[in-house]
Order: structure tokens, then sequence, then C-alpha cells
């Protein structure tokens, strides 16, 4: 049953590896120009020069969707990054110290999650323009507050615990106490969080790009491409199946990833 359980964990692991390997290969070699247009060889089909065959610019496809790993992997680890940091802080100092700085924070989470993530985010996007940076920005914000309620559940859990107490009693700075004593017991549930954050930011900016919110030319970005493809989808259906593959598969891995992690975390409790 172990075994079992470990299963979607290691799926997800080797999913995400792949996909890691196929944007690191991609900053140094595609198969062809990502961005070389080509009017005579338009949505040719999967072939051994094209594996993946042409869009409507004759542009190869396999090359687009590795160039597009990039941003898909410097979006999610860059929004991740925002909203675990800032997360953490708000999420730690809610729970640690409790009374009214909980009160106040708890209300400015609260007041962050009146608003659905992806409307947020387009708002957020409206308001400081399109682009990768802002793209960033918007979705790191977007992920603060789950990271916050995470972080603040575990260090209400944790600093009730008795060796906690003793530390306190002997002395024990705030700083000591949260990061040598507090932190550590709250890293399983915060990995489980961090793999879905990543996943959904993935989802989101291919919904912004989808929608010409988010990555602009000349970036590359799945969702864009998806949004080229459609008129496509019965004339050149390899344009759409690649790019939802590449996208479905990302988001499948951290899901897995995260599942995985979960089974682990309730299996040390």
């Amino acid at each position: 049953m172990a075994k079992e359980k470990s299963i979607p964990f290691y799926i997800g692991i080797g999913i995400v590896s792949f996909l890691l390997v196929v944007m690191l290969i991609s900053i140094f070699y595609t198969p062809h120009d990502p961005n070389a247009m080509d009017s005579t060889n338009r949505l040719a089909a999967p072939s051994l020069e094209h594996p993946f065959g042409t869009d409507n610019f004759g542009r190869d496809i396999l090359s687009r969707v590795m160039e597009g790993s990039q941003t898909a992997f410097i979006i999610g680890i860059s929004a991740v990054s925002i909203g675990l940091i800032i997360g953490f802080i708000l999420g730690a100092s809610a729970g640690y110290f409790g009374g009214w700085v909980d009160e106040i924070i708890s209300r400015f989470i609260d007041a962050m999650l009146a608003f659905p993530g992806i409307l947020l985010a387009i708002m957020l996007i409206a308001v400081f323009s399109t682009g990768m940076t802002n793209t960033i920005i918007a979705l790191g914000i977007m992920s603060i507050p789950s990271f916050a309620r995470i972080t603040r559940s575990s260090f209400m859990q944790y600093k009730k615990y008795d060796f906690v107490k003793a530390s306190i009693a002997k002395g024990a700075g705030s700083i000591r106490i949260i990061f040598h004593h507090i932190l550590p017991n709250a890293i399983s549930p915060t990995l489980v969080a961090v793999a879905l954050s990543f996943s959904g930011a993935i989802l989101s900016e291919s919904g912004l790009s989808y929608l010409g919110l988010g990555v602009q030319p000349p970036d590359p970005s799945w969702g864009r491409m998806l949004k080229e493809a459609q008129p496509y989808i019965t004339s050149a259906p390899w344009y759409v199946f690649i790019t939802g593959v590449a996208i479905t598969l990302l988001v499948l891995g951290f899901n897995l990833l995260a599942d995985g992690l979960r089974d682990k975390q309730d299996k040390k409790a």
C-alpha cells in the first residue's frame, strides 16, 4: 500500500524532471529558430524535419513549445517565490504573535480572498499593463493568501507544543523559535502548497496569455500559442494538440507531485 501511494509522487517527479530538462535544453538548442517564419510551409503536418508540424506562420511547433517551457518555469518559480516569501512573513507573524497582529493580517487575507484569484490577476494587469514582469507580480500576489493561511495554521499549531513552550521558558528569542523550532515542522504542508501553486500559476498564466493579457510577443507562451492554434483545430489538429499536451503535462506533474507529498506527510503523521 505504501508503494502504491508513492506512485503519484514518482510519476510527478518524472514528468516535472522531463519538462525541466526540455527547458534547460531549449536555452542552448532548439531544432529550428522558434521565431523563423516560412510562408511556404504554413501548417505543415508532422514530419522528420518538423516532428510536431508548423504553425500558421510556418514556425516549427516543437521549437516554440520548447522555448515556451522557459516562460512556464520562469513565471511559475518567480510567482510562487513571491507568494511564498510574503505569505510566509504574513502567516508566521499572524500565527506566532496572535492577538491584534493576527486580527489585522487575517482580515487583510480575507479581503484578498474576496476576489477570485484570476479576476484579481486581471485587475492588477489592467492597472499595471501586460508583460512577463507584471504577470509574475500579479500571479505572485494572487498566491499570497494560500501560503499565508497554511503558514498561520502551522505556526498556531506548533507554538502550543511543549518543546516550543520549553524554549520560551529558557529565554529563547522569537527569531530562534520561529526558524529553529517551528519552521522545520511547518515545511511539509508548505511544500505541498508550493507544488499546487506552481500548477495554478501555469494555468493562470496560460489563461491570461490566451486572453491576450499575459506574456506578450516576442516572449513565448503556451497560452498564446493555444489561442493562435484555435482557428485551425480542424485543419491542423496537431497545432492545438501538442501545445495543450505541454500545459497538461506540466500541471499534471505538479499536481501528482503535490499528491505524493501529501501522502508522505499523512504517513508521517
